[in-house]
């Protein structure tokens, strides 16, 4: 277990992007679920990958880093729940696993059926795994469905109740 304060920077070097290595999220790993969760949407992952001055793509175009996000997403399904909203590393994150076109002047734009899929899938999944630990987190999931432009109806909350 990690003694001190987690760094809230998460540095992803080329070598771990190239190699899979999802070590650099390990002192979080090691944290038990709820742990993580109470430290709230604080994580920034900062990604380290090389492009040519003349590269036109966005960090979320390029296939190494984007394999690299899909693994961190499949091992880690919480991460989105601690990724900091504000300054766009949530955006960056599900952009890295969702199609998306990227305007200079709109930014990203998602692709609405995919993103509406990814949200809702993800909502029962976290909310699954949450449940699992006798905890709530239900005000962080709307929280972050809202940072991706999604307002939740209390009826879907309702009608996962329905059958837990």
């Amino acid at each position: 277990m990690n003694a001190g304060p987690l760094d809230h920077v998460i540095n992803i070097d080329a070598r771990a992007i190239q190699e899979l290595d999802l070590s650099p999220l390990q002192a979080w790993m090691e944290q038990p679920l709820p742990e993580r969760l109470k430290a709230g949407a604080v994580v920034e992952l900062r990604y380290a990958w090389p492009r040519d001055a003349d590269d036109p793509r966005e960090l979320s175009e390029c296939p190494e880093p984007r394999l690299w996000a899909l693994r961190a997403d499949a091992q880690h399904p919480w991460l989105p729940l601690l990724l900091e909203r504000s300054g766009g590393n949530l955006a960056q994150h599900v952009a890295m696993l969702v199609p998306h076109d990227f305007s200079p002047s709109e930014g990203i734009r998602f692709d609405p059926q995919a993103l509406e899929l990814w949200v809702t899938q993800r909502l029962m999944l976290l909310d699954h795994l949450n449940r699992g630990q006798q905890q709530s987190q239900r005000g962080n999931l709307n929280q972050m469905a809202a940072t991706l432009g999604y307002e939740l109806d209390p009826g879907f909350w309702a009608l996962l109740d329905q059958h837990p």
